[in-house]
């Protein structure tokens, strides 16, 4: 009897430690929960408490910030009326043999110019007079339109010229992210100006903008390489031609003997069915070759400049619309941000006054 006693003793005092165990569990997860949700509930709270102090401070400060706002709108309205209007129009262009470097290199050399009252040298350059010059107000380049099949395009021939292990680490967003103005086959190239037609005087100097001597010697080497592929595949089809004519021999030998064999020089014969399939193939071979010269022929006349113009400057500009000259809008917003900011300074300079209080 006292044994069994004991065991049923030891078999509660063993649940009873197993439930104060599962009690503190489930005590620390509370615990737990309940601080990730006063974490939480803090941060919303000081979430609203930062935005009902600024709709306080707007409310407080109603007044002046209207009046403010449509005084300098006013302004900046008048001044919209008063200032001379700007024109834009832009051109889409096709560079070869990497001149693409030397233009974008020329459009930052023609703001310069512009930006430092050089109108002789900058009318020198696009051949009009300095009076039309001083009405140009900017330059600008950027990548031309492409669509998605176009970028796509771009990344299979990126991974193509890389070796597999590097192809691998490189996605299409990384390739996309990390793309820059040179990265592109087709440039838009803008420019604003005071007067509305005046653009098509300047597509003469722009063209000039892509000669240069790298993409001279560039060119002069391409029309190299194409000669010297030329000549041996001429040479080629001689050959293959020469052979097509041994051939059509042992064809008309063949019609005229009965024999199994045919000899087409000393120590040198044919079967019948294999001159058949040997004329086959050297047809296919020259129509490939052929192919190939056709390649070559047509890649000199389509790359025979240093860029094609894909559409040129408008007749007459547009109106530019510039963000930065809309006064009406840009005064009123900057007006708005410097009574923020005298606000905010009033504001940390009580609280390091009171602070050193």
């Amino acid at each position: 009897m006292s044994e069994n006693t004991q065991e049923k003793n030891s078999h509660t005092k063993n649940d009873k430690s197993e439930e104060i165990d599962l009690i503190i569990f489930f005590n620390l997860i509370g615990n737990f929960l309940s601080r990730i949700i006063d974490f939480f509930r803090s941060i919303f709270r000081s979430i609203l408490s930062f935005f009902v102090f600024i709709l306080r401070a707007l409310i407080d400060n109603f007044k002046i910030i209207s009046v403010v706002i449509i005084i300098t709108a006013i302004i900046g309205y008048g001044l919209e009326k008063l200032s001379p209007k700007t024109y834009e129009s832009s051109m889409l262009v096709k560079p070869y043999f990497d001149s693409k470097y030397q233009l974008v290199k020329n459009i930052e050399y023609f703001n310069a110019l512009l930006s430092n009252n050089e109108y002789d040298a900058f009318s020198k350059i696009f051949d009009i007079s300095e009076e039309d010059a001083k009405k140009i107000v900017s330059f600008d380049i950027d990548i031309g339109p492409e669509s998605e099949n176009d970028k796509v395009k771009e990344y299979d021939e990126y991974l193509k010229s890389l070796d597999s292990v590097r192809a691998q680490e490189i996605s299409y967003d990384d390739f996309i992210e990390n793309r820059d103005i040179f990265s592109s086959n087709f440039f838009e190239i803008s420019v604003e100006s005071k007067k509305k037609d005046i653009f098509k005087k300047l597509e003469l100097g722009l063209n000039s903008s892509f000669e240069n001597t790298y993409s001279e010697k560039k060119m002069k080497k391409r029309d190299s390489l194409i000669y010297i592929q030329k000549h041996n595949i001429l040479a080629s089809i001689e050959s293959v031609d020469s052979l097509q004519k041994v051939y059509i021999r042992v064809l008309e030998e063949e019609s005229k003997s009965k024999s199994q064999k045919i000899g087409i020089g000393e120590g040198f014969s044919i079967e019948p069915a294999e001159s058949k399939t040997r004329e086959f193939e050297l047809l296919n071979k020259e129509l490939e070759l052929r192919k190939q010269l056709r390649i070559l022929d047509e890649q000199k006349v389509e790359e025979d400049v240093f860029f094609d113009t894909v559409s040129g400057f408008q007749e007459i500009g547009s109106i530019s619309k510039n963000i930065y000259q809309r006064y009406s809008i840009m005064f009123p917003l900057l007006s708005f941000f410097g009574l923020c900011l005298i606000y905010l300074t009033k504001i940390i300079i009580r609280f390091v006054k009171n602070y050193e209080a």
